[in-house]
């Protein structure tokens, strides 16, 4: 048994108006397609060019496994270069993936292969993040640490992206101190006798095909799963409501420090505690709303 998905609106290229009375304002997430056609990217970008321009390039690895106590958050498992980790992907299906990963900043080159989306928002030009997945990776359920805007544009093959709007963070069953749900959820096949409060979530759902931008509005939480090899990019903003500005800003400069301090601290202990606490405390938000 599965969610009873609600499908995120496509539309064709969007005008500034169109974006920010349609979507941001309200903070409604929407696919974009058409809108990149006039990038070098939409062309040029497959793995065959990023094996030429970066193939020597050493990128950060994850893997599926959960938290490991003795990493801090979003440490990578393990680097290899861009040339091997293309080689494994076309080799079959790996749950091996880039995450976070500025290219850009390695290979400036690219930038010129891109245009920034005049949507109306200001996009962090510093910040133009990579993220690659094997045949049937999968990227845990989480929202972002510092609750931007994002414009996510997807190359090379399908993906599919789930999304659940920040009000259903109380039946998400989150991690304290963090940002991710709890791990041992498998969000195409829930357990809902384990976690009952899923029932009330009702996520969004849609597949990204090369040259698609899927706007994700702050805070929204996100799973994403590779159906073929690809890579996508994502543009992002500062958040534009002081509510989640402050939020972001305490996540990046105050709660992520704490959480590896007490990962030193108490090791496995710790994290044992947050996922217990996660079913309790959600669970009891469950009971209380009967």
């Amino acid at each position: 048994m599965s969610f009873d998905y609600i499908p995120i609106e496509r539309v064709e290229k969007l005008t500034k108006k169109e974006f920010i009375e349609n979507y941001y304002k309200p903070q409604k997430p929407v696919v974009i397609t058409n809108q990149i056609e006039d990038w070098p990217a939409f062309s040029k970008w497959d793995f065959n060019f990023i094996r030429e321009v970066a193939g020597e390039k050493m990128v950060p690895l994850y893997d599926s496994r959960k938290t490991d106590y003795t990493k801090k958050v979003n440490e990578p498992d393990f680097t290899i270069t861009m040339s091997e980790y293309i080689d494994i992907l076309e080799k079959g299906p790996t749950d091996l993936r880039i995450f976070l990963y500025n290219l850009m900043k390695e290979v400036p080159v690219m930038k010129a292969d891109m245009h920034w989306p005049r949507l109306g928002i200001r996009l962090l030009k510093n910040l133009p993040l990579v993220f690659f997945g094997g045949q049937d990776a999968k990227v845990f359920m989480h929202y972002d640490i510092d609750f931007p805007n994002i414009f996510h544009v997807h190359f090379e093959g399908k993906k599919q992206c789930v999304l659940v709007d920040p009000k259903e963070t109380k039946y998400m069953y989150r991690l304290p101190y963090s940002w991710l749900c709890n791990e041992d959820i498998d969000f195409d096949n829930p357990d809902y006798e384990r976690f009952p409060a899923l029932r009330k979530v009702r996520p969004y759902i849609t597949e990204l095909n090369h040259g698609e931008m899927l706007y994700m509005p702050e805070g929204w939480w996100h799973y994403m799963k590779y159906l073929s090899p690809g890579f996508s990019l994502s543009l992002r903003s500062l958040a534009g409501r002081p509510s989640n500005l402050w939020k972001g800003f305490a996540n990046v400069a105050i709660i992520r420090y704490y959480d590896n301090w007490m990962r030193k601290r108490k090791g496995q202990e710790w994290l044992d505690y947050k996922d217990a606490e996660s079913i309790r405390r959600t669970n009891a938000t469950l009971e209380a709303a009967k």
